[in-house]
């Protein structure tokens, strides 16, 4: 497992903190990141890969500054957002697949095969030559991971992905992924997700008010919101 570490981290939009004094030291392979809306989890979440700098402290990921060497970290640390359209770039299923190796230096059959593997794996080989866009949206977001998985990275950071999904396709998202074999990071306020995680960070007002295990940490969140 990758070993992701906040130092002293804050983050300001204007004059408003969003976190403040974050430390942290994650290197478990299912962790969970809850909070109420605002409190700074999906901030957190996103200085990860550096798609968000710190005003004070540092992210590294595996000692590498997330801010300094973004592309680096990125290339270790997927990220899936809420909003799978936010991601899907191509007309197609398997076209928007193929776009995230675009870069990759892969063969074309090298390429056409990883697609394949993932259009197999999340059930969309019937898709691919489908618009993206008229998916549902449960399989919208299994194109978002998917496009996530392809590049193979060792860390996926999903903020809220089963927000948007009615119950069916939240579950199915759910279990895809508890079935990577990477390490993930999950921002969710679905705290049914964390049952099998390690462990569960609490975050409030921009703090870490919590940090530990599933059954521990969801009294402590719901002691706070409740």
């Amino acid at each position: 497992m990758s070993e992701i570490v906040f130092e002293a981290v804050s983050h300001r939009y204007g004059e408003r903190h969003v976190l403040r004094d974050i430390d942290l030291r994650l290197s478990e392979r299912r962790i969970g990141v809850i909070g109420a809306n605002g409190s700074g989890k999906s901030t957190l979440a996103r200085m990860i890969n550096g798609l968000l700098t710190p005003t004070a402290g540092r992210v590294t990921v595996d000692g590498v500054d997330a801010s300094k060497k973004g592309a680096q970290v990125r290339r270790k640390v997927g990220f899936v957002f809420t909003d799978p359209d936010t991601q899907i770039v191509m007309p197609t299923v398997g076209e928007d697949l193929a776009f995230s190796l675009r870069r990759s230096g892969s063969s074309k059959a090298e390429i056409a095969a990883r697609v394949q593997e993932i259009l197999e794996r999340f059930g969309l080989e019937e898709h691919a030559e489908h618009p993206a866009h008229l998916l549902s949206g449960g399989q919208k977001q299994l194109l978002a991971l998917g496009a996530v998985l392809i590049r193979r990275p060792s860390v996926i950071v999903a903020d809220e992905p089963t927000t948007l999904l009615d119950l069916r396709n939240a579950r199915i998202v759910a279990n895809a992924l508890d079935a990577v074999d990477q390490q993930v990071i999950v921002v969710t306020h679905q705290l049914a997700l964390l049952d099998t995680f390690e462990r569960v960070v609490v975050v409030d007002e921009g703090a870490v008010v919590f940090d530990g295990t599933p059954e521990d940490a969801v009294p402590a969140y719901r002691g706070i919101v409740e």
